[in-house]
């Protein structure tokens, strides 16, 4: 699939609750609309020290509802809209 949710690793899918095992049913895609806008994910977590909480407390839950959200609505044309992006 061009378009769909990037899969975690093990360790974060771990945290996941029933609602965001959801995305796990999806294909993932070399894209997905939580992958353009975290592009800049390196940067954010610079902080060493705070990377893990940043990432599991702040990015991560954002990126699974970004991407919920995209998988309730996804069509051809919306998948051309992000591969554009």
């Amino acid at each position: 699939s061009l378009v769909g949710p990037r899969p975690e690793v093990p360790k974060y899918v771990a945290l996941y609750n029933l609602e965001q095992r959801q995305l796990l049913e999806f294909m993932p895609g070399i894209t997905a609309p939580a992958s353009l806008k975290y592009v800049n994910e390196s940067q954010l977590l610079t902080d060493v020290n705070k990377a893990e909480d940043i990432y599991t407390k702040i990015i991560m839950p954002d990126k699974i509802n970004i991407d919920l959200a995209y998988s309730r609505r996804a069509t051809w044309t919306t998948d051309m809209k992000l591969l554009v992006k």
